[in-house]
């Protein structure tokens, strides 16, 4: 199968698109080029622009500026049916009155294809997906994830070198989520086609893809592996979106031997490596630090309000079990917040309640940097392309 595959690389070059003439872009000024093969993720809130670049790759919305190629083959003004993609929507829409294997059948069924050839192709995926015990079955006689399934086969009977999700798993509950993460993944290596798969799951991002695209507004805000963007988040935006990070502001006190200390507010004073950039006394900087590189105790009877290097005081204002570990979130005043991420072991050989005061501290080479305030935003982010697995 992998042989016949049409060929998925995806670039859109420069693509804008608006909505009204006037408007604000719902996408603005995009270049992203997908490695045939890759599993791409858009990741990002409602509004940012993800599912309009989704609908712009099947044909569904044409771009008011720029260009859309697949495959090096410009689609641009092309139908849906002549990209060589597929779609699979939120709602999986399968035809109620028609069995499983005929509901797979269906778009060979359109295109003329002998009901031997169609049937063949249709157990073949119903076989990849692990439902070939229910060809016979109606949807409403499966559950969730396996009505998924099928609107997965359905999905992938045409031969498309492309696979665009649009929200694929925002119908399941947790446990059938978590399972067709899964699934999903192992499809796509098996497959070896193109997934465009666009979600405002963090989670579910990092948990599938080769490749997560983080948008804002109509732009990519960042885009590397799951792991470089949570280990390295270029600005503030992504560092909270992606989650796990506090973000921490303020202004350069000096710098020497590769790293600033800059004071974030309340004396407290925080220590940055630079990696060879270069700031200034009275610069504002803004830096994330790991919620699980994070330390937590009890502060002492008597113990200075002064928090020293790299730590901060307050009062524990929630607390929340989350199984391997216990997030613990302080209150530092004026409305601000920091998070730890302890895990269970260590906590509960000594509990924190709520309303005790408590102290965190991390190390210097657990904080990174940020760009906010230090470096001019591009007005379009450079190409961005991601490699195959």
């Amino acid at each position: 199968m992998a042989a016949t595959i049409p060929n998925g690389k995806i670039e859109l070059i420069n693509v804008t698109k608006r909505f009204a003439p006037r408007g604000r872009p719902a996408v603005a000024n995009l270049d992203l080029c997908v490695e045939h093969g890759s599993y791409l993720c858009l990741l990002g809130p409602s509004g940012c622009g993800k599912t309009t670049i989704l609908r712009m790759i099947a044909g569904h919305e044409q771009p008011t500026e720029g260009d859309v190629l697949i495959g090096g083959r410009d689609v641009k003004g092309l139908p849906p049916g002549e990209r060589g993609t597929a779609m699979m929507f939120q709602s999986y829409a399968l035809f109620p009155h028609r069995n499983v294997l005929d509901n797979v059948a269906f778009a060979l069924k359109v295109r003329g294809v002998a009901k031997s050839a169609r049937y063949a192709k249709a157990r073949e995926l119903l076989e990849k997906v692990q439902l070939e015990a229910f060809a016979q079955r109606l949807p409403s006689e499966l559950s969730g994830g396996q009505q998924q399934r099928v609107a997965l086969a359905r999905a992938l009977i045409t031969n498309p070198g492309v696979l665009l999700l649009d929200e694929p798993l925002s119908a399941l509950d947790e446990y059938l989520r978590l399972q067709m993460r899964g699934e999903l993944r192992r499809m796509q290596r098996e497959l070896g086609i193109t997934f465009v798969h666009v979600t405002h799951t963090q989670l579910e991002a990092i948990a599938v893809a080769d490749i997560v695209v983080v948008m804002d507004q109509g732009r990519i805000e960042q885009a590397g592996s799951a792991r470089d963007i949570f280990l390295a988040p270029r600005n503030a935006y992504v560092a909270r979106f992606i989650g796990g990070q506090n973000v921490l502001a303020g202004m350069v006190e000096r710098s020497a031997d590769g790293r600033t200390v800059a004071v974030i507010g309340n004396g407290v004073r925080l220590e940055i490596p630079l990696g060879g950039v270069r700031v200034a006394p009275g610069e504002a900087v803004s830096a994330s630090v790991r919620r699980d590189r994070v330390t937590v105790r009890r502060s002492a009877p008597g113990e200075p309000r002064q928090d020293p290097l790299n730590s901060v005081s307050g009062e524990v204002h929630a607390i929340e079990n989350q199984g391997s570990w216990v997030k613990i979130t302080i209150e530092l005043g004026n409305d601000e917040r920091f998070v730890a991420n302890v895990p269970e072991r260590v906590y509960f050989a000594d509990p924190i309640d709520i309303g005790e005061r408590a102290v965190a501290s991390w190390q210097t080479s657990d904080v990174r940097l940020l760009e906010d305030d230090r470096v001019m935003r591009p007005a379009a982010p450079a190409p961005v392309t991601s490699v195959a697995a």
